[in-house]
């Protein structure tokens, strides 16, 4: 089922008969009848026939719960924004509420999943919207976005799926289908020739190798004898790709703790320019511990403050592991029970190499959350609250990301911790937009103080990945030279 028109009923006459609505919402009469009978859809009997309020169609949580996704969408005129900002795989938007905090509302999102598309619409209902970027070209995304040829674009922005590259995975990169969408935007951003693009992705990236059915040896601009199988090959390609179409590419792993956000959740962030100059790495506005004089990270405790206990809404962990995390304090874990509990609870996991920090985790309130995963229910993964013996929650989930209380969420329970889960934090995508603004605006961004550690790992920059390639490729030749 496809939704057909519901944003606004204009030369619409007041009431719509049953077949007229079923067709707008591409249901059956019959359906349409039965969801009247069932008060599901409210109507008036006139003589002997239902007649619908064309009203019902401005109440949209009713009508998204009617369809199984809405269609792609014009951006309207309604929108007004000072730059031209086009979001690809926008999710839930929490890189986008960033973006409009610091004053770039996007006018074009992209997003293939029904139920997210709902959660964007519910959210930003004037916005352009596209579906499957592979399916859209130069023409159609413009279209879309309501921009002219000659039209400017001042920023592209998104973090394609990123399970191809995750360490957590088979990291097939590009053999992946989600590791090909990521190609077929560096190929829109090509394409489009915005001022400026942004790419957000995991740690893996950094070492996913490029993995593709070529011949082993290929040339990412580095030498001519790169194997396809190096660590890094992905991303060194996709530098390659950029630089040749006359983009300046620079990137860093960043801890979103370090810029606002109650959580230590580390990203990449590719910064691309058009105009040959090389982006800066972004400021940060927080620090573990205070250093470099900045204020302490954010807490768990305080991003929670002030939430009813009484109205949140989350999944519940089995009777089974609740035994152990009523043994459980804040701050603890599975670690922190007796050795004949660790073995009972962890099983043969018991055994597996690793920290498994994630085992039977209770938070602290005194130290940012760690990473949101898409379910805090999973037994290698949880994420259980401090004091209650339960998950954390949606609106917790919403908190430690940042997004507004009011922002609004279409489907399940699962539904709603995977779109959040899977988001950027607000404060990253809001330093992102300010470095952003301050280049459009030809102002000298803030500079970091000098060593700063953006994350808990050491050399994850654009340079020195660059030198690290270099030398991989020299030490290689020197091998090659003994036979």
């Amino acid at each position: 089922m496809v939704l057909y028109y519901y944003v606004y009923m204009e030369n619409t006459k007041q009431y719509l008969s049953v077949s007229e609505t079923a067709e707008k919402l591409h249901l059956t009469p019959q359906y349409i009848r039965l969801l009247i009978s069932k008060k599901i859809i409210p109507a008036s009997m006139v003589g002997k026939t239902w007649v619908i309020n064309s009203s019902l169609f401005e109440n949209r949580n009713l009508i998204f719960q009617l369809c199984g996704d809405v269609p792609d969408q014009k951006r309207s005129n309604q929108i007004d924004s000072k730059y031209n900002v086009l979001s690809f795989f926008t999710g839930a938007m929490g890189l986008d509420i960033g973006l409009i905090q610091a004053g770039l509302e996007p006018i074009l999102a992209s997003e293939i999943d029904p139920n997210t598309r709902k959660t964007i619409l519910l959210n930003c209902p004037n916005i352009g919207l596209i579906g499957d970027i592979n399916k859209y070209n130069k023409d159609d995304i413009l279209v879309y976005a309501g921009l002219k040829k000659d039209e400017d674009i001042d920023l592209i922005i998104g973090g394609p799926p990123c399970q191809a590259f995750s360490t957590a995975g088979k990291r097939e990169s590009f053999k992946d289908a989600r590791g090909n969408v990521f190609l077929t935007f560096i190929n829109r951003i090509i394409d489009l020739r915005p001022k400026y693009a942004v790419i957000e992705n995991v740690r893996g990236l950094l070492s996913a190798p490029y993995m593709m059915d070529y011949p082993d040896n290929k040339n990412f601009g580095y030498a001519a004898q790169t194997p396809h199988q190096e660590k890094g090959g992905a991303l060194a390609y996709i530098l390659d790709k950029l630089e040749k179409a006359g983009y300046t590419v620079s990137f860093n792993l960043y801890n979103a703790a370090n810029y606002g956000a109650p959580q230590k959740r580390e990203r990449v962030i590719i910064f691309c320019s058009r105009d040959g100059n090389r982006v800066p790495y972004l400021k940060p506005t927080n620090s573990e511990n205070g250093i470099y004089n900045l204020p302490e990270w954010k807490t768990l405790g305080q991003a929670l403050s002030g939430l009813d206990e009484n109205k949140q809404e989350y999944l519940n962990f089995p009777e089974k592991r609740l035994k152990y995390y009523r043994l459980l304090k804040e701050g603890q874990y599975w670690k922190d029970l007796p050795v004949n509990l660790q073995k009972e609870a962890l099983g043969a996991s018991y055994y597996l190499g690793g920290g498994k920090t994630g085992f039977l985790r209770r938070l602290d309130f005194s130290k940012p959350a760690p990473t949101l995963v898409t379910d805090p229910t999973m037994p290698a993964t949880d994420l259980c609250h401090p004091i209650y013996d339960r998950p954390l929650s949606i609106q917790e989930y919403k908190r430690i990301q940042e997004f507004p209380d009011t922002w609004k969420l279409f489907g399940s329970i699962k539904d709603k911790y995977r779109q959040i889960g899977n988001a950027v934090p607000v404060s990253l995508g809001r330093a992102i937009g300010k470095q952003i603004v301050s280049l459009l605006e030809n102002k000298t961004p803030e500079l970091p103080p000098s060593g700063f550690p953006f994350s808990r790992y050491k050399n994850t920059d654009d340079i020195s990945f660059r030198n690290q390639m270099k030398n991989k490729l020299m030490h290689r030749s020197e091998q090659l030279s003994l036979f």
